[in-house]
């Protein structure tokens, strides 16, 4: 009888002490706001609405911060190297203000630019010509493609400055030509003249700086943040959100008011039951999904070659001894017709692009980045590839195309869709909202500040609802 007693006793207090540990559980899988992806926008966005008082969950399929943001800092050269965004570009005041706030310094991109024609090297004259090509760009007529509009345009404008053109809008926004809207450009570049878009800028210690920023006043709220947590179904009705997860191998379900996605448009548009892909139950409004489909992932590849020393500062030129300040190199190489180096950083490092085609033939052809980024490198400078091979001491790059919380580079807007970015950062019944590059309303699309200023209408959004 006392044993059974005791038994029965103890199997109280373990009943109840179960009990009790499932609503402390409960509890801390609910929140006001849950906040889906950790880079800028997410990061922008939850920092905020934890600021203001409200329960913050933030939810991140990998196990670090930063989304495309992604800085290595290589040790031996105590500078930071990007695998995702690089440069500042222009003065935007999303990023401006939180720098100059927190004190880090920024360094402006100086150096000449160079272009390789016919295997020899000079200096590049075509800018002058190509911006004039794109200010004929007009969003009052019907949209077409760049390339469209590049065949009807210019008959003026010799066959290279329409190459150099195409060049420009496949390396920047790494768009499909055939395929990205004249209205959609027009937009980035009435954005860009606002913020003074020209200059490039770099921040001490990389993007990392501004990741650094946002930690720290998260730190200082009671927001939550569970990295290695992947997102699969987001059930929701007015007001209610739940949200099934793997969390490090488990099932988890966390439940809120409101959930905010944040996660690249590439993630929105994964085929279901595909790695990282969400499922919505009930599926998104009609209007959302045309919008998806309206939008495209551009395609890069970029590759940070860390040498022994700056070799090109041997390379000589027909009009200078040498590139010891060369910023920019161009070429129209299939491979990574590219290439920036640190400057004004004397530092050994040099960078190569491989946008749209590029990033597409070195996905399918399978052949080693390393090697391929190596041999160009080689014969847009004259020098011999056992040369370089001998000199470099590092690679980084990392495949943005292939990474399943990425799904590529960053968005661009197809023909007859400039306005689909606004209407997928429409909220859906108070209850999903929306951020991230891809959702930037301002013609900021592609950008960090974009993605900044997306999560901060986002909090601007969700704070009405919170007030009725």
């Amino acid at each position: 009888m006392g044993g059974r007693f005791l038994y029965a006793l103890f199997g109280l207090i373990y009943y109840g002490t179960v009990s009790s540990h499932q609503q402390e559980m409960a509890t801390a899988n609910n929140a006001d706001v849950i906040v889906v992806g950790a880079g800028a926008a997410g990061l922008a966005a939850a920092t905020e609405l934890a600021e203001s008082g409200l329960s913050v969950m933030i939810l991140e399929a990998r196990d670090r911060l930063g989304g495309r943001i992604f800085t290595q800092q290589d040790p031996q050269l105590q500078f930071p190297i990007e695998l995702g965004a690089e440069f500042i570009h222009g003065r935007a005041p999303e990023i401006w203000d939180l720098l100059r706030q927190h004190k880090v310094a920024v360094t402006e991109v100086e150096g000449d630019n160079w272009c390789v024609r016919d295997g020899r090297l000079s200096p590049c004259d075509f800018f002058s010509e190509v911006d004039d090509i794109l200010r004929r760009m007009d969003d009052r007529g019907p949209d077409e493609s760049f390339q469209s509009f590049l065949q009807r345009c210019c008959p003026d404008a010799s066959a290279e400055t329409k190459q150099h053109a195409v060049s420009y809008v496949t390396g920047f926004n790494a768009a499909d030509p055939a395929r990205v809207g004249v209205h959609w450009l027009v937009q980035e570049m009435r954005a860009g003249e606002k913020i003074d878009g020209e200059p490039a800028f770099r921040a001490r210690n990389g993007y990392s700086a501004l990741l650094e920023i946002f930690r720290g006043r998260l730190a200082k709220t009671n927001a939550r943040v569970r990295t290695d947590t992947v997102v699969e179904r987001v059930t929701w009705s007015g007001g209610n959100v739940s949200v099934d997860a793997i969390s490090q191998g488990s099932p988890v379900t966390f439940r809120a008011r409101r959930v905010l996605l944040t996660v690249p448009l590439g993630v929105l548009q994964a085929p279901a039951g595909e790695r990282g892909s969400i499922e919505f139950r009930p599926a998104l409004p009609e209007e959302k999904v045309k919008a998806l489909d309206g939008l495209e992932m551009g395609k890069v590849i970029r590759i940070a070659l860390r040498f022994r020393e700056r070799f090109w500062d041997q390379v000589s030129a027909d009009s200078s001894p040498t590139l010891a300040r060369m910023s920019f190199l161009f070429s129209r190489d299939e491979w990574f017709p590219t290439w920036w180096t640190a400057m004004p950083e004397p530092v050994p490092l040099i960078t190569g692009w491989a946008p749209f085609r590029c990033a597409e033939r070195l996905m399918s052809e399978n052949v080693s980045v390393v090697g391929r980024s190596l041999q160009t490198l080689s014969g847009l400078l004259q020098v011999s590839r056992e040369k370089l091979e001998r000199l470099l001491e590092d690679a980084y790059f990392h495949d943005w195309q292939s990474d399943p919380y990425s799904r590529g580079a960053y968005s661009y807007a197809k023909v007859g869709a400039a306005h689909a970015p606004d209407i997928l950062s429409r909220p859906v019944e108070d209850t999903l909202f929306f951020a991230g590059e891809a959702t930037d309303v301002s013609g900021n699309t592609g950008t960090v500040h974009g993605a900044i200023a997306s999560g901060q209408r986002a909090v601007a959004e969700i704070a009405k609802t919170i007030k009725r």
